[in-house]
């Protein structure tokens, strides 16, 4: 079976005593502190998974190819399938990934990998927690490298969208943003990370933390399907576009809109970072 949205615990455990072709990337991170994930994954994952670093494997800061921009910009396609093979994952295999902090960073391979055409990627939810609290194992051993293998990049299955063209469909009927920040931050009350506070003019908040609920997963699909409903009121679905400080914690709300049958919407990795980045585009506040 393949998984496209969320596993759970028990379908991980269920694929990898199949012995089907899997890998699991461990996805944990800090913003305030890049040295922190790689500790955290040092000190306990999942036996056999990939540490997957935000900075330096899912981000292309400085690199003139990058595919966005922003402050964690999107690698090219062709240097991500690069880094894919180099940890030896092929297109057939079924990747799962996680992290220990709500989904905030593990969205971000989930995207990637639909955007690198492969659909075979899922969730787990919960996270490590969950996993955890299931009774598995984790471990500290220090994983053997994989044989690198070729990554065949195929049609993205993910949109992603421009600066240039949220500035050219801003108002318009076909283009709704959704912004995944806190609301704080989304009403421009506070600013700690980029250099303009507020929020695109037009954008709707849906903070990326509203998708889980007390108990660490996933909020039922009906449930969420019912709250982005009543956020979106008569404006089409399909015409979303996602954004938060940096294009990584949008995507929880990306996923949980197609959890909830609403489609697969579009991505704008360049977020708040890129757009306060030019004084001449439009702020609103409040």
């Amino acid at each position: 079976m393949t998984y496209t949205t969320l596993i759970s615990v028990a379908q991980l455990q269920a694929l990898q005593t199949s012995g089907a072709p899997l890998m699991v990337f461990d996805c944990s991170f800090d913003l305030m502190n890049a040295t922190q994930g790689p500790a955290q994954y040092a000190e306990a994952h999942i036996p056999s998974a990939v540490y997957a670093h935000l900075d330096t494997a899912l981000s292309a800061k400085g690199d003139p190819t990058a595919a966005s921009g922003g402050r964690h910009p999107l690698p090219s396609r062709e240097t991500f399938a690069a880094w894919l093979g180099s940890v030896g994952f092929a297109n057939g295999m079924q990747a799962v990934v996680y992290d220990r902090q709500g989904v905030n960073y593990a969205g971000r391979l989930w995207w990637m990998l639909k955007w690198a055409g492969h659909e075979a990627v899922a969730v787990l939810d919960g996270g490590l927690q969950a996993w955890q609290a299931a009774g598995n194992a984790v471990t500290a051993a220090t994983e053997a490298a994989r044989p690198a293998t070729p990554f065949a990049l195929k049609a993205p299955l993910a949109t992603l969208v421009d600066v240039g063209t949220v500035v050219r469909r801003l108002g318009h009927a076909d283009q709704q943003v959704l912004d995944a920040r806190g609301a704080p931050r989304y009403r421009g009350e506070i600013e700690p990370i980029d250099p303009v506070a507020g929020h695109i003019p037009g954008a709707l908040n849906r903070p990326f933390t509203a998708n889980i609920g007390a108990d660490g997963l996933f909020k039922p699909a009906a449930t969420l399907r019912a709250e982005f409903e009543a956020l979106l009121g008569q404006r089409d679905p399909a015409s979303v576009v996602h954004q938060c400080g940096s294009g990584v914690s949008a995507v929880p709300n990306l996923l949980a809109m197609e959890v909830a049958g609403l489609g697969r919407t579009a991505l704008f990795a360049g977020s708040w970072s890129e757009w306060s980045s030019d004084p001449a585009r439009p702020v609103a506040q409040g």
